[in-house]
């Protein structure tokens, strides 16, 4: 039997001893996953995202997807009226889709939201999302844009912050299956106006979404966070941004 050593590595040069780094396994709770790359799947959210670490208004759902052998497969986005949708009364006006190269990235951007005018955005989006959470026919879906998300081929790294006037900064980041890779991953996501987000393709394969809009697209609103350059690598502005206090 091998005599038990603590230093495992003795048998190393200097060099190479210096260099190394163990890569830490350890689950972690998921609030302190939702900040770290590739962390979290959206499987993990589906069903209602703890309201200590989950952005309000934010919804990932489960979806269904039925693969047929040597033919392909089969998925519904969403029926008008049913399941999570005609639960929080919000049905797109626009459908679009887009595809990003395998190693590209989509920047940060945000939809501006309604305020009324006889209140402050801090005290209106209290209302909204502390004081009366399920009154979703207070939600002014005709006149911001809130985003429903579908992925139908490859894996999104997708990233969330919350940049409500007087709402807490949370931030959210986790991966999406295509529909191609069948699994508990295989969501959709729902992201409120206010809500900045970006999505990176982490995959060999091209990403291929899908999503509607509760407006229809109107270039004014839409806020993008510049940053240099959309890369395989996550850019350097993204980090600065993500890691503002």
């Amino acid at each position: 039997m091998a005599e038990s050593s603590p230093d495992l590595w003795r048998g190393l040069s200097d060099v190479a001893r210096a260099a190394l780094q163990t890569r830490d396994y350890s689950g972690g709770s998921l609030g302190e996953r939702l900040q770290q790359t590739g962390r979290v799947d959206a499987r993990e959210l589906v069903g209602g995202i703890p309201a200590e670490v989950g952005i309000p208004g934010v919804e990932v759902f489960h979806r269904r997807v039925f693969h047929q052998r040597y033919r392909g497969y089969f998925s519904e986005f969403a029926r008008e009226g049913e399941a999570l949708l005609g639960k929080i009364g919000l049905w797109p006006k626009q459908w679009a889709t887009a595809k990003m190269y395998s190693g590209t990235s989509k920047g940060f951007h945000i939809h501006p939201p309604a305020i009324p005018a006889d209140t402050t955005p801090e005290a209106w989006f209290q209302r909204l999302f502390v004081e009366e959470p399920t009154n979703y026919s207070l939600r002014p879906y005709d006149k911001e844009q809130w985003d429903v998300m579908f992925f139908i081929q490859g894996i999104c790294e997708m990233f969330l912050i919350d940049e409500r006037a007087g709402m807490p900064r949370k931030k959210m980041r986790f991966i999406i299956e295509g529909d191609d890779l069948r699994g508990e991953s295989n969501v959709g996501v729902v992201i409120p106006a206010g809500v900045a987000h970006a999505i990176r393709s982490a995959s060999s394969q091209d990403l291929i979404m899908v999503y509607g809009t509760s407006t229809v697209f109107l270039p004014e609103n839409e806020g993008r966070i510049e940053h240099g350059i959309e890369t395989p690598e996550t850019p350097a502005d993204w980090e600065k941004f993500w890691n503002l206090a």
